[in-house]
């Protein structure tokens, strides 16, 4: 295993505020880099929160061709009796043995927080809740979530159906990054069902500080909750607090993160897309070395006005064996902070090599016996 010392003058992240939420975390979507944590691991239930994972397995299904937009699902009598009108619940009030469809269901799932949105969906899809729920833990899995476990689509109360703020940041960021088109319904003001108009329940998407999604929880164990998600200056920011007193409470705090992110840090770009890290050696090339690189732009958000020298490696698996192929992942970049892992993106080469004479390999085979020996 390979690894070069990179040298970048950028600032140590500090955590500069406590939040009155009980958990919370802050996001950099674009790095990865948390900019904010406080009990961001801790187990709570996630109320409507959890209707989150519920789009997602739905995105994925249409994203599949699984389902279509344009196909009709019907009302049954459980979807109406335990998330519809007689349930007294958040609902999207669809009518008992109805059709909708699926884009509106969607809208009420979404926009309308309605629980019989969620069960129609769940049993037209999978053909029944439970067997939806299946989905939704395979999902969390390959979403690499540690502290969640989902026992409906709704997020009615269960003792056994529990998430985190780190979890719940995950699963916002991969409807918005993996799902871009569908994720815009997240931003509509409102939505109307069977003559019944109800306003999008995220106090934050008014508030003009950039946020276009996502969703409310509340429990009586938890506490008021928000996942919000946030458009600034083009880069993505996902803010998660739960455990609050009120609904007033919890905007305030998700609000607070967002303007901490913007006064507090300052966003460096360490590489640019296909900017040359440094060179990996070949063994056996026609050239002793490749240039390697990120795909996409390495960027950080860093506390203001503080630039100090941290550490960035940069790892992989080598020498590199000739021929190499141009774009072909070989390791990793890491960005630290004291011993704290900040940032990590994989690396590429940029150029073919191939394989070099009979005496070129010769001679780095000798190199190579010669360092074994050393």
């Amino acid at each position: 295993m390979a690894v070069m010392l990179l040298s970048v003058a950028v600032a140590p992240a500090q955590q500069a505020f406590d939040s009155k939420a009980l958990r919370a975390i802050l996001v950099d979507v674009d790095s990865g880099a948390t900019l904010y944590r406080k009990a961001e691991n801790d187990p709570f239930e996630p109320a409507a929160m959890a209707k989150m994972m519920t789009m997602a397995v739905v995105f994925d299904a249409l994203k599949a061709g699984e389902i279509r937009l344009d196909q009709t699902f019907k009302v049954s009598e459980n979807a109406w009796r335990t998330g519809g009108a007689p349930s007294r619940s958040a609902t999207m009030f669809a009518a008992l043995k109805s059709e909708v469809p699926l884009s509106d269901l969607l809208r009420g799932a979404i926009v309308q927080a309605g629980n019989d949105a969620c069960l129609i969906l769940a049993e037209g899809i999978a053909g029944s809740e439970a067997a939806f729920v299946v989905r939704m833990n395979k999902k969390a899995a390959a979403l690499g979530l540690t502290g969640s476990s989902f026992r409906n689509v709704t997020g009615f109360a269960d003792p056994q159906q529990k998430t985190t703020a780190a979890d719940l940041a995950t699963i916002a960021d991969y409807l918005a990054t993996s799902h871009p088109d569908l994720y815009k319904i997240y931003s509509e003001p409102e939505f109307t069902w069977n003559k019944i108009t109800q306003r999008n329940r995220n106090p934050l998407l008014a508030a003009g500080i950039g946020v276009d999604g996502l969703s409310t929880g509340y429990s009586e164990a938890a506490g008021f909750g928000l996942t919000a998600s946030a458009l600034r200056d083009g880069h993505r920011l996902t803010a998660v607090v739960s455990g609050l007193p009120t609904d007033k409470a919890r905007a305030e705090e998700a609000s607070k993160l967002f303007d901490y992110a913007g006064a507090a840090f300052e966003r460096i770009r360490f590489f640019g897309a296909g900017e040359t890290i440094a060179d990996a050696r070949v063994y056996g090339g026609a050239a002793s070395g490749v240039p390697l690189a990120t795909k996409a732009p390495l960027d950080v958000l860093l506390v203001r006005g503080a630039r100090d020298r941290i550490r960035a490696r940069l790892v992989y698996a080598g020498p590199l064996i000739a021929p190499v192929k141009a774009g072909q992942e070989v390791g990793t970049v890491r960005v630290y902070v004291g011993d704290d892992l900040l940032v990590e993106k994989p690396v590429v080469t940029m150029e073919d090599v191939a394989a070099g004479t009979m005496e070129r390999r010769a001679f780095d085979a000798i190199g190579e016996l010669l360092v074994g020996w050393l």
